[in-house]
């Protein structure tokens, strides 16, 4: 009986999976189009892309957190400052979320941070457990960056734990560089 539900199961999960595939998209989106009518949008305006979109921008990795609320693995990495002068972005849509200068060492393995630059540039939401703290998006495009607990430092108190594959950092001089290495 297993093996006949396994059997029954199999195609299912394959069609799943190859409709999923962006190897096996159904139009052809190019990426550069696809940033071009990104970069055309107002920073203060609302991004809405098809998830077919996103995932043409998008690493593998960048999807499965910010379209779909995983979480990567903390890193070693990810407690080290970056004491450049500079903002970190939402990797998606480049909204800026937070101050280079609000960044600490939460000991979490996740970039974390007390505040965001503006209040209005994450959204938060309750999740089913308050051991996974309120979950955070971008309030521009809606992708999953972290969640935020209420053990950080003062003034705040919060500490915003966020994924670093969800943020680019962009140093005063206007470079930009994916968060993932410079935490």
């Amino acid at each position: 009986m297993k093996r006949r539900f396994q059997l029954l199961l199999s195609p299912v999960i394959c069609a799943v999976l190859f409709a999923c595939s962006p190897a096996h998209s159904s139009s052809n989106l190019n990426a550069a189009q696809i940033r071009t009518k990104l970069e055309a949008i107002p920073l203060d305006q609302e991004v809405h892309l098809t998830n077919e979109e996103w995932r043409v921008i998008m690493s593998p990795q960048q999807f499965f957190v910010m379209r779909r609320g995983g979480t990567e693995a903390p890193s070693l990495s990810g407690n080290a400052l970056d004491h450049r002068k500079g903002i970190y972005v939402c990797s998606a849509c480049g909204n800026p979320l937070y101050s280079a200068d609000a960044k600490f060492d939460s000991g979490t393995g996740w970039p974390s941070f007390w505040q965001p630059i503006r209040k209005e540039a994450v959204h938060g939401r309750s999740t089913i457990s308050a051991i996974f703290g309120r979950e955070i998006s971008c309030a521009r495009c809606g992708s999953h960056l972290g969640h935020v607990f209420n053990d950080g430092p003062q003034p705040t108190g919060l500490r915003y734990c966020m994924n670093a594959v969800a943020l680019t950092f962009r140093q005063g001089d206007g470079t930009t560089k994916n968060a993932q290495a410079n935490h």
